[in-house]
């Protein structure tokens, strides 16, 4: 059987969006069903890995078998949430519930204290109280409560020969402890406390001396096979009508932002029950998602054809779109491998993709033999329209988080303020080396709470050791970074206002994305989502290399995007120009757009918005009068072609109004970078671990040199 479909664009969610597959628990035997962890298929990008890859791999699986998805690293906050992203997908509902507990416990207690009282919470109490009371396919309820005993579980299929598994979440509500025997070992419940236990469709569970009735968990299904093929690489999704996922053998079990199953290739064979299935294909946000209703034939093989659209080709305009914030691994639910990078990659014509190689919360740097291995060379599944590099994410906690794409060599240092070490040197020592290494620089997912246009530097200053781009500031100002990630996991918003007031000040900034995807995550949010989600576009000269890509950056040639094509023309010029005009000159400004998804557009220059409109177009003059910039923002509602909880977002980087030979240095803007200094000095001084006061005389230099640079321009201005 061979089927079309008509594109779906209306931005719908439905019932088999809303959930996902069965994941279980990684400590679990392996006896038919797949686990999260038993997905590692021989690497055909590189069939001969070296062997400190290999052995790097192997010594992942091991960290995952003995301490689960967290790797054993420092049990810091974000360490805390990794252990439950498969049941809680991330979310500041997690994060609430983390502070409101540690709060409970130790109240008025410092930032630092609650780190501690937060190293020690039962993380299970926390997944059950932030469902408060729902269940979620890849986890069941045995609900224990003063009345008796009762089980709820979204019901999954099981096709003849498996024995599905699920964690089991036990929530009691009683006032005493209750023991809970699961295939004969005892699990002790606390009064009104929980536990995640491993379960299986045959498990035998007795609670007060009777047998529990696992019947809730699954229901059987005759079996059949689907052969999915479009004839080019692509993103596939195989869902039942209760939004359960089927999958290939030998490739992880992944959930994107919308909880939709997905996997990457082309010409798959797949076990499915012979039931009605959903099946979507697409290919990145050049492409539009074609999806076809299904019903296999028991015991037969159906071909299911299916290609998706093209919205635009960005390539073919001279543009290439690449993200610069991606982890193969960072602890997590399976061990990602390069593999999986080329299927993901090439299913998603992802044109640049960076591998990062970082820290969690320790000294071990994940993926640091491959970056030893491949630095400065393109990874084995590149060609002429997809570049991989291994890069670099440099960290401190404290001050921020940088990519670094193109580096030559490994660096001597990845990160600093870890495990109570120093917050030492400056991030801008880091920002020296990967540079003297040729690499391309800028901030990661710079800011996590929404900061106003009008709002002061602190509200850009707040939050502690939360891994903020605060040493931003004073980067741009010494021209150390090249860029910064406007489109994040995080704070979108927050980031287009601190990237608007830098270029406003003066600063030479590019705007670029980073997703933060991590190959090592079958569940976990955006961060599960298939890389490229969000992707920077750069405008390249010649054939696409890294070094084209990473020349484009610096030059300011780019707009970032969730996923709608964003173009800026100010008098036939485009992002990183400069036009140099004379007072009471007048341009033309046009912003276009194509994708489904936008529903403004909006010109923006130093003073605020010039104009705004609906798509696709939208054109403008500006008479010139001071020095300053035009940039280009879509923005739409949330869409199932965005990732991000926030709905639609594109920005280019600017366009630059010079007057007479002068760059604008907006004096609000460069006041505003002035006060930041002043705030984080004051941080700097409360709250940067040190072991001398020679460390912090290092900040404080730093920082001076950056308040001499914005009081030159304001004095020029």
């Amino acid at each position: 059987m061979g089927g079309t479909a008509s594109p779906d664009e209306s931005g719908r969610t439905g019932p088999f969006a809303a959930q996902g597959l069965r994941a279980t628990l990684a400590a679990m035997p392996d006896d038919g069903e797949v686990t999260m962890h038993d997905c590692e298929p021989p690497d055909p990008a590189d069939p001969e890995l070296p062997a400190r890859v290999r052995e790097a791999l192997a010594e992942y699986r091991r960290l995952l078998a003995e301490h689960g998805p967290t790797w054993g690293e420092d049990p810091i906050p974000y360490v805390r949430e990794i252990e439950t992203s498969a049941y809680l997908m991330g979310g500041m509902e997690f994060w609430s519930a983390l502070q409101r507990a540690a709060a409970a416990r130790r109240p008025g207690a410092t930032d630092a204290e609650l780190r501690e009282v937060i190293a020690g919470l039962d993380i299970d109490e926390i997944i059950r109280d932030v469902l408060d009371g729902r269940v979620l396919d890849n986890l069941a309820a045995l609900r224990l409560t003063p009345d008796g005993v009762s089980l709820e579980a979204v019901t999954q299929v099981r096709l003849p020969g498996t024995v599905p598994r699920t964690p089991l979440l036990l929530d009691s509500s009683r006032d005493e402890a209750v023991t809970v025997e699961v295939d004969g070992e005892p699990h002790r419940v606390p009064p009104r406390g929980a536990r995640i236990v491993p379960v299986r469709a045959d498990s035998r569970i007795v609670v007060d001396g009777t047998a529990v009735s696992l019947d809730a968990l699954s229901r059987p299904a005759a079996k059949a096979r689907l052969r999915l093929r479009a004839g080019v690489p692509c993103r596939w999704s195989v869902a039942g009508e209760n939004g359960q996922g089927w999958y290939p053998d030998g490739v992880p079990r992944r959930l994107d932002a919308h909880r939709m199953p997905y996997f990457h290739g082309d010409d798959l064979v797949l076990d499915v029950p012979a039931e009605p299935l959903t099946v979507r294909v697409t290919r990145g946000m050049e492409y539009r998602t074609a999806e076809l209703v299904v019903t296999p034939e028991a015991g037969r093989e159906t071909l299911v054809e299916l290609t998706p659209q093209r919205l635009y080709d960005a390539a073919a305009r001279g543009w290439y779109g690449g993200d610069m914030h991606v982890h193969m691994n960072w602890a997590g639910d399976t061990v990602g491998t390069p593999a999986h990078a080329a299927a993901v990659q090439h299913g998603e014509d992802l044109h640049v993709l960076n591998l990062v190689a970082g820290n969690v919360a320790s000294e071990r740097v994940y993926d640091r033999e491959a970056l030893d291995h491949w630095a400065g060379a393109d990874l084995p599944w590149s060609d002429a329209a997809h570049v991989a590099r291994l890069g670099v994410e440099y960290r401190n906690d404290l001050l921020g988080h940088l990519y670094a794409f193109g580096v030559t060599a490994p660096p001597g240092r990845y990160h600093t303020g870890f495990l109570g070490t120093a917050d030492w040197p400056p991030n801008a020592e880091g920002c020296a080396e990967l540079r003297r290494l040729g690499a391309v620089l800028g901030y990661s997912h710079p800011f996590h709470m929404p900061i106003g246009e009008d709002d002061p530097p602190e509200a850009a200053l707040r939050g502690g050791r939360d891994c903020s781009a605060r040493e931003i500031v004073v980067d741009a100002a010494l021209g150390l970074v090249d860029s910064l990630d406007v489109l994040n996991h995080s704070s979108v918003q927050a980031a287009a206002v601190v990237y608007r007031r830098l270029v406003g000040a003066g600063n030479a900034l590019a705007v670029t994305a980073g997703t933060d995807a991590m190959l090592s995550f079958q569940r976990r949010g955006s961060q599960s989502s298939p890389p490229g989600w969000a992707r920077v576009y750069a405008r390249v000269d010649g054939p696409l290399t890294a070094a084209a890509f990473a020349d484009a950056i610096r030059r300011g040639r780019t707009f970032a995007t969730t996923g709608p094509w964003l173009e800026l023309d100010v008098d036939g010029h485009g992002p990183g120009d400069a036009l140099d005009l004379a007072p009471g000159d007048t341009v033309a400004v046009t912003a276009r757009t194509i994708g489904p998804e936008v529903l403004e557009l909006e010109l923006r220059t130093a003073d605020g918005v010039l104009a705004k409109d609906s798509p696709p177009e939208l054109t403008a003059e500006l008479t010139v009068g001071e020095p300053t910039y035009v940039v280009a923002v879509a923005t739409g509602p949330p869409h199932l072609r965005s990732m991000h909880s926030a709905g639609v977002y594109a920005h280019t980087s600017p366009v630059y109004i010079d007057v007479a030979g002068r760059r604008v240095a907006r004096p609000a803007d460069v006041r505003w970078c002035l006060d930041y200094l002043d705030g984080l000095e004051r941080l700097i001084r409360a709250e940067a671990q040190r072991d001398d006061e020679r460390q912090l005389a290092d900040h404080l230099d730093l920082i001076a040199q950056a308040r001499d640079v914005y009081r030159s321009r304001l004095a020029d201005a």
